[in-house]
Parts: C-alpha cells; structure tokens; sequence
C-alpha cells in the first residue's frame, strides 16, 4: 500500500469510488463496504498476507473461517470443489440475497479462509455497493463483520471509521445498512440440508424451496 488512507464519506458510492476500492484489494488492501445487514470488511481471499492483516485488525481467532462474496456462479470455479445439485436450486432462488452456502473448498485455497475446515462459505449479495465492488475487482472478496472479533458490528461508515480507521485503507460509506439479523447459513450433507445459522431467511423456505 502507498501509505494513504481512503475514506469515501459521502452518502453516494460513485464508479470511482468502486474503482479506487478494487485497486486498493489488488495491493493486498483492506476495504470497508456495505451489506445487506451491517458492514463488511473486502480483501482479496486469495492474498495470504491480507488475510493475515483481516485477522489481526479484527483480532479473529485462527479457528474461525471467512465468509466470501461472489458476483455469481461464475466465480465459484476459485473457490468450489463442486456444487451440490440442491445449491442450484438454492442459488436460483436466493442469489443474490443473504444465504451463505458451505461447499467442499478448493484444496490450494488459503488456511486462513478455510481455517482448515476443508470448506468455504459463499454468497452473492444484493447490496449494491457489495455487488458492485464484487464485479469491478472480477473476482470473489471477503464480507466478514466489520468489527473486532466479540463487539457490535457497524451499521455506518462513521462506525466503521471510529472503531476501525487504523486498519482500513478505504470506506465505501453507502448509507446506514438494515443491522439485524445476518444471512442464513447452509450446509448441505448428501441429499440433506442442514442449518448452521439461521438469520434473515427461515430455515423453513430454504427447506421449502429445495423441496
């Protein structure tokens, strides 16, 4: 990095602002944005060095993996052994939205995403900003909380900047997020879903849907 902070603090993201955040992630930079619940923290997944960076500014347990955005199934092929037929059905009717599915992690991908589970969390998100961002770097990024590890996550930019500013190089002030619950998570073992973490879609239309 060139040692200079970043900070969108107008309420407007502008393709600028996109396209100054995907270059700051291509330096193995740090980039705050906006989801469909609280704000989320970017680096490229791939970069083991910023991975390493995450997890100190947030002061995360080594144990505790990376949730990962998408722009769509296109860019699952990084990160994915295989799709489960019954995620098909799932990404067609929830993506973009918040439902984070595990799959079966490509075998080169970093410990520290994976935290040696094997596996990858994944989803498509439906925040503009987070989908812009997503597509103008081409390829996936982390969304982890933008918060330490055990506190309150962020609903603002503002709060993000107070409680993060050391550690991030750039915000992508959007607006105050919706807060609350966060996506659900899915696993899937064999021809059976399973629920890891219910948030703003019942486990019941997941369920449902798959049916």
């Amino acid at each position: 990095m060139d040692g200079k902070k970043h900070f969108n603090t107008g309420s407007t993201v502008s393709e600028c602002d996109i396209d100054r955040a995907a270059a700051v992630l291509g330096k193995g930079g740090l980039v705050a944005f906006p989801t469909e619940s609280w704000y989320g923290l970017a680096v490229d997944p791939f970069n083991p060095e910023a991975l390493d960076r995450l997890f100190f500014i947030k002061q995360r347990p080594l144990d505790k993996p990376i949730l990962v955005l998408v722009s769509g199934i296109g860019q699952l092929d990084s990160l994915v052994r295989n799709i489960p037929p019954l995620y098909h059905i799932l990404m067609e009717k929830f993506w973009p939205g918040p439902l984070t599915l595990v799959f079966s992690g490509q075998p080169d991908l970093p410990q520290q995403l994976t935290a040696g589970t094997a596996t990858v969390a994944v989803r498509c998100s439906s925040n503009p900003v987070a989908s812009a961002l997503v597509e103008r770097f081409g390829r996936p990024i982390t969304a982890t909380s933008a918060n330490i590890s055990g506190s309150g996550a962020f609903t603002t930019a503002k709060g993000v900047a107070a409680g993060l500013r050391h550690g991030v190089d750039m915000i992508l002030d959007g607006g105050r997020t919706p807060g609350g619950r966060g996506s659900t998570l899915v696993t899937c073992r064999g021809e059976r879903l399973l629920c890891l973490r219910e948030g703003q879609i019942p486990f019941s239309a997941v369920q449902a849907a798959a049916e």
